[in-house]
């Protein structure tokens, strides 16, 4: 039986996520993350799928780890944990195992015997002013 194009264009016509980098007006979305990431307090935290939301979910929250995996210096990317408070970086070869924790650790940030954090707790949320002095630096640029 031969299939149908129509599924597949439909398919086609939906919006989807980036998985990767997306070049925005005046720079990439990784530099938007890297940006926001910055802004996170000492002792506090943000998480994958919230740095995508108020980044208007251009990107997944898959490719916000991505781009925390491809920091550069200054970034605090110990302060990004995945939806359920834990840290996801014990999957990666090239960082020793709990380095994640120990730093949130020597911030203050208290984690629980299965190795998650209270989001209710540590999670950031930045102000709506945070974010439009972040547009405005970015316009600036």
């Amino acid at each position: 039986m031969a299939r149908s194009a129509r599924p597949q264009a439909r398919r086609r016509a939906q919006p989807t996520r980036v998985h990767g980098d997306v070049a925005t007006k005046r720079r990439s979305a990784w530099e938007a993350i890297h940006a926001l990431v910055r802004e996170i307090p000492p002792g506090r935290v943000m998480t994958y799928g919230q740095i995508a939301g108020l980044l208007g979910h251009l990107l997944s929250p898959k490719a916000v780890g991505w781009a925390m995996h491809a920091c550069p210096p200054g970034v605090p990317w110990q302060r990004v944990v995945n939806a359920a408070g834990a840290c996801s970086t014990e999957r990666r070869g090239d960082l020793p195992p709990g380095l994640q924790q120990k730093l949130l650790e020597a911030e203050g940030v208290e984690f629980r015997f299965d190795g998650t954090l209270d989001l209710a707790r540590y999670r950031w949320e930045p102000t709506t002013t945070a974010i439009a002095m972040r547009r405005a630096r970015s316009r600036r640029r």
